[in-house]
């Protein structure tokens, strides 16, 4: 983390906008930059088109991915899932997570330590995003694995575009998914289930439009993607408030103050580094003309660090205001579940803080190469209750 904040500070004084040959994509360090190219979804796609390589298994799951479309399409896709992260609907959730998090702590009472990502972390938001979807318990573990498969972390500094070998060799575990998928989808034509899954089924009705693959893609994406940044902030949180002296006894003194600590972990220390965008037109960017066509590689961890944005913006400080960081992106592709993860991170941490009256991390973690993402692995936590 820390050569990786060293190295963006430095192209951000001095290099803000560059074009980078192994990558062959553009790299953006600024606040300003970064937050133009997110406000103007004209000009800069999501969607990277033929510049990444693709095979029917895979774009037959993908026609439901939301997140790399733009225009009408995903106005379309993501509206049709919009409603069950609306305030009103998370906030409706609040006393199911609050339960979920309730038994996952129960169940490690008798402990001293538990590992924070594989005992809580983790199973937190994959119970909930299974939940809202429909996923039985007993096949949870199944769509861990696919999540794993399609976001492999440990690479030592992975491409912004996959090879075509990377993406063949998805192959198997997409045509599980989708089989499964498949399946799911229609044991709700049959019956009507009262789950996101369900809903979807019944807006879907006769029309042409969303397909039963377009519903297939829109599930995987809720899935897979749906709980590791959850996942993320929640080890995040802890290790900061550890890092930071004197944070979990204020935060007892004033549980007030845990939603301003939790944006400020997501600014100073957020799940993914970079966000990509592809230019539609010549643009002229943080004093360069990048051509159209081009891949940009937008870099969040250093957008949230910048100077000009955010005084004394290397200090962690819970009581930060304003705090317009960009972990969750900007415009029409704001993180649909950004809610949804900033309540089960205020729950789950409101509950450790009630329970705990210490909260240690006991060694260094073992943590992500953070250019892919920046959390742990797993991190090890000492607890005393009180």
């Amino acid at each position: 983390m820390t050569e990786l904040l060293d190295w963006a500070e430095s192209k951000r004084r001095t290099d803000p906008v560059y074009y980078d040959e192994r990558q062959e994509s553009w790299q953006v360090f600024r606040h300003a930059d970064i937050d133009a190219v997110l406000r103007d979804p004209s000009r800069f796609l999501a969607d990277l088109g033929d510049l990444v390589p693709t095979n029917p298994d895979l774009e037959l799951i993908q026609r439901g991915n939301f997140v790399n479309m733009d225009g009408p399409r995903h106005r379309l896709m993501r509206g049709m899932v919009a409603g069950a992260f609306h305030p009103r609907a998370v906030a409706a959730m609040e006393p199911r997570i609050a339960a979920m998090v309730t038994g996952l702590l129960d169940a490690l009472r008798d402990r001293e330590e538990f590992d924070m990502v594989g005992d809580l972390a983790y199973p937190l938001p994959v119970m909930v995003i299974a939940e809202l979807i429909g996923i039985p318990e007993s096949d949870r573990e199944l769509f861990r694995g696919w999540a794993e498969e399609f976001f492999p972390f440990d690479e030592e500094e992975p491409q912004l575009t996959s090879s075509r070998e990377a993406v063949d060799s998805l192959t198997p575990t997409v045509r599980e998914m989708t089989a499964y998928l498949r399946e799911h989808i229609r044991a709700r034509r049959l019956r009507r289930y009262d789950d996101l899954t369900g809903r979807l089924v019944e807006a879907a009705g006769a029309g042409e439009e969303p397909t039963e693959e377009d519903l297939i893609g829109m599930v995987a994406l809720l899935l897979t993607a749906g709980h590791i940044t959850t996942a993320a902030l929640l080890g995040n949180c802890v290790h900061q408030f550890d890092r930071h002296p004197g944070v979990w006894e204020r935060l007892r003194r004033e549980p007030a103050a845990l939603p301003s600590a939790i944006e400020e972990v997501l600014r100073y220390h957020p799940p993914l580094p970079r966000l990509t965008r592809r230019t539609t037109t010549e643009v002229e960017l943080g004093g360069r003309t990048v051509p159209a066509g081009q891949i940009l590689s937008l870099w969040l961890v250093s957008a949230n660090r910048d100077e000009a944005q955010f005084p004394a913006s290397d200090t962690f400080d819970i009581a930060r205001s304003p705090n317009q960081h960009l972990t969750f992106g900007h415009g029409i592709h704001f993180c649909l579940g950004a809610g949804l993860a900033r309540l089960e991170a205020r729950l789950a941490l409101g509950e450790m803080l009630r329970r705990y009256r210490q909260v240690e991390v006991v060694g260094e973690g073992r943590f992500h190469h953070p250019f892919a993402i920046l959390c742990a692995k797993n991190l090890r936590v000492r607890v005393t209750p009180g």
